[in-house]
């Protein structure tokens, strides 16, 4: 009889979460354990299959050509563990998150699609706004957690991380010394436009709002070459650059992300961790 090969459920949990976060590091704060136990752990599952699931250098963390196979039936045994477990568990509980619009980038739906398929009985809302509606909500019990900017409010809460901001526009952009330099802002009640605007009047650089909208509709008109903006590098473009150094505009300061959660459900807990996690990891240099 040919021996059956099993797998341990939290080994091959480690294994997808090191693959999907790049990194030992942010896999251990995902999972909430130490970096020792991710390697541990993994170590344990390639003993396990005789393969080496992936490869790390002191450059990066990426899948082996193994790793590359195993992945995809991976989601899938961890994907019908946890709906064989949900299945004789606690009753379907109800997360309801809401992310500040110029907060949410685009790290966050696929996060959320895999959050799904690891714990199919927690269900995730998830409420884009204004950061002023969304804490009103918190306050009233409405969401259990509100990811913000930490302008948008003076209380404490958890800083996720730094939000550093830079000038961006398309490579196409032109601007020369004297003229007026067109912007692309948010609305006016933005913290961030007017330091920016402030910054602009104080360096003697004029400027004229061109375009006006939300974070999508600048992003858009920033790949366009229609304005300059002051922008999450987190959020810009990929066919954008930071050209605050090549036409002289002045730094803008870097602000934070900011968790505020009345949760305790553990399982809940772990959902918003992993999310958060996303949010640390997602930067542009």
């Amino acid at each position: 009889m040919v021996p059956v090969l099993t797998l341990d459920v939290d080994a091959v949990r480690t294994f997808v979460t090191v693959a999907d976060h790049k990194s030992f590091t942010r896999a251990a704060e995902a999972l909430g354990v130490t970096q020792g136990a991710v390697s541990v752990k993994l170590r344990r599952l390639e003993d396990r299959l005789g393969q080496r699931l992936i490869e790390r250098t002191p450059r990066q963390v990426r899948l082996s050509a193994q790793g590359e196979i195993f992945i995809g039936a991976a989601r899938e045994f961890l994907a019908a563990h946890e709906r064989a477990v949900a299945g004789l568990a606690e009753p379907r509980r109800r997360f309801r998150l809401g992310i500040a619009a110029h907060v949410m980038g685009p790290e966050v739906p696929g996060l959320l699609a895999r959050l799904k398929c690891l714990d199919p009985a927690l269900a995730i809302e998830v409420l884009l706004d204004n950061a002023r509606p969304l804490l009103d909500g918190f306050e009233a019990g409405t969401l259990d957690a509100v990811i913000i900017r930490s302008d948008d409010d003076r209380r404490e809460g958890e800083i996720l991380g730094p939000e550093p901001f830079g000038w961006f526009a398309a490579p196409h952009f032109e601007h020369r010394a004297g003229e007026t330099l067109r912007l692309a802002a948010t609305s006016p009640c933005c913290s961030v436009r007017d330091v920016a605007i402030q910054f602009l009047d104080r360096a003697g650089i004029p400027w004229a709002e061109v375009f006006v909208g939300g974070t999508a509709a600048i992003s858009a008109a920033l790949s366009a070459g229609l304005a300059v903006a002051a922008f999450p590098r987190r959020l810009a473009p990929a066919d954008v650059i930071d050209v605050g150094d090549a036409l002289r505009l002045p730094p803008i300061p870097a602000l934070a992300l900011v968790l505020h959660s009345s949760l305790t459900d553990p399982r809940s807990k772990d959902a918003l961790r992993a999310i958060t996690a996303a949010f640390r990891e997602h930067r542009r240099g």
